[in-house]
């Protein structure tokens, strides 16, 4: 399952020339409150005030993806407005593109990388299960611009671009099964992968993701990746969540909160387009990955409230609630990392409806277990410019979690959800972990500047800042 997207729908390149040097049907001039940038300012010049007039004619501000076309004896100009976030600038770009008929297009590279990725995660469509679609293909010149800026965002693209695709995909498509077979696909790209079946699953004493998988017709795989380039000195250990559809359990979701469970796996997603990202761009630092993939569905075989599961680790836990699912999926694969003698972890999940709650659709909760690694975590996603805000892993809500008849409960009550939640992970590694709790930005539920409705790939580009930063020391 590679990236759905159409590579020759819209490509990037980069160019040397200038708006007014260049030649293309299309040249989009930037405009910034009222205001041409200098290239613009040029442009303008050498066509005698064409552009200012037709400004002033027609009331254009230059507001944020605020558009204008002009068809001019001189060729046919877009004057569009900027937004504060270049990514969202070229998101919004691709978009207005999209709508038109213009084989090529010149455009200002302004901030060359992040308006590069921008337009390339903007672009994106997923409609493999629809009809017949038109296509326009479109080549961007983009003036000014470093030609590695380009292909890093091309190569940065690519992994966010998968891992959307698979959580896109229906659930009848992406059984547990599936998503191990789209993680071998890893292989061609140098990415060891080692895909488990529920006997070697149960061998290892996975309790607790057995416990999750057991009310499925389709059977869990456990997968564990590593890319290991020569010469890496330093070493990063993902965990993704896996639940490939999360009816509840008997702890039955209602029906307008199960419609997007088929992207309850969007952590895990996130960890294979950043690996295969990773192995695009050749970041020299070793990644290693874990995704507990299973369905949480309801039969006669389904585990039930009141159950005491065995995890990985040894502990037990009191099932409280079967919609709790995916930090006893989590619980066993971060036990899993830690074998492998991980220095560091940082999980992605979709974990809990309290971290959307607390922080909205667009922003990601952070918890912490050291305060080193969750500032670069943090940092790193700022500088991929994707939203998260940390959250404390207070120590007194850890008695929410005491249980009469296991080490532990899978729940504590309503309040503080996101940090009872993320305090059970901690019961289960002891080297720094990170925890992104990305219910909220994982899965789009309206079409927005990077992308439409659906996956968005949260995560895959703060990975890569994170693996970055690493290398860099």
């Amino acid at each position: 399952m590679g990236a759905w997207y159409l590579p020759g729908v819209i490509t990037l390149h980069a160019l040397e020339a200038t708006l007014a040097e260049g030649k293309a049907p299309l040249k989009v001039v930037w405009v910034k409150k009222g205001e041409l940038t200098p290239q613009g300012e040029a442009l303008d010049v050498r066509l005698g005030g064409l552009l200012r007039q037709a400004m002033a004619g027609a009331g254009f501000k230059g507001e944020a993806g605020e558009n204008l076309l002009l068809s001019t004896p001189e060729g046919h100009f877009l004057l569009f407005g900027l937004d504060e976030d270049p990514r969202a600038t070229g998101g919004k770009l691709a978009q207005a593109l999209a709508k038109l008929s213009f084989p090529e297009v010149l455009v200002e590279a302004l901030e060359a990388y992040p308006l590069a990725e921008g337009i390339l995660l903007g672009a994106y469509r997923f409609d493999r299960y629809k009809g017949s679609r038109e296509e326009k293909p479109v080549a961007i010149q983009l003036s000014g611009a470093n030609p590695e800026e380009v292909e890093r965002a091309k190569k940065v693209a690519e992994g966010v671009y998968w891992a959307r695709d698979l959580v896109n995909e229906p659930p009848n498509v992406l059984t547990p099964e599936a998503l191990a077979e789209a993680a071998l696909s890893l292989k061609a790209f140098g990415v060891e992968v080692e895909v488990l079946d529920e006997e070697a699953i149960q061998a290892l004493g996975m309790g607790a993701f057995l416990a999750v998988a057991q009310g499925s017709e389709n059977p869990p795989r456990f997968i564990a990746l590593r890319y290991a380039p020569e010469g890496a000195r330093e070493r990063l250990d993902l965990v993704g969540k896996g639940l490939t559809f999360d009816s509840g359990g008997y702890s039955l979701k209602p029906t307008e909160g199960m419609a997007t469970m088929k992207g309850d796996m969007a952590g895990g997603a996130a960890v294979l387009g950043a690996m295969k990202s990773a192995a695009l761009l050749g970041l020299p630092v070793e990644i290693r990955g874990y995704i507990a993939a299973c369905e949480n569905m309801v039969s006669g075989r389904a585990y039930r409230l009141g159950d005491v599961l065995k995890t990985l680790s040894g502990k037990t836990v009191e099932v409280m609630n079967t919609d709790a699912e995916g930090r006893l999926t989590l619980a066993d694969a971060l036990a899993y990392a830690e074998r492998q003698e991980a220095k560091r972890i940082l999980e992605l999940s979709t974990l809990t409806g309290s971290a959307v709650v607390a922080l909205g659709e667009e922003v990601a909760a952070l918890f912490a277990t050291e305060e080193t690694w969750g500032k670069q975590v943090e940092e790193a996603a700022k500088k991929a410019g994707e939203k998260v805000w940390p959250l404390p892993l207070e120590k007194a809500y850890r008695e929410k979690l005491k249980s009469p008849v296991a080490d532990l409960k899978n729940v504590g009550d309503r309040n503080g959800g996101a940090i009872t939640a993320a305090l059970f992970l901690t019961e289960f590694v002891s080297v720094p972990l990170v925890h992104l709790d990305i219910a909220g930005p994982a899965f789009a539920k309206k079409a927005h500047a990077l992308g439409p409705e659906g996956g968005t790939g949260f995560g895959v580009r703060t990975v890569l800042k994170v693996a970055q930063g690493l290398s860099e020391g």
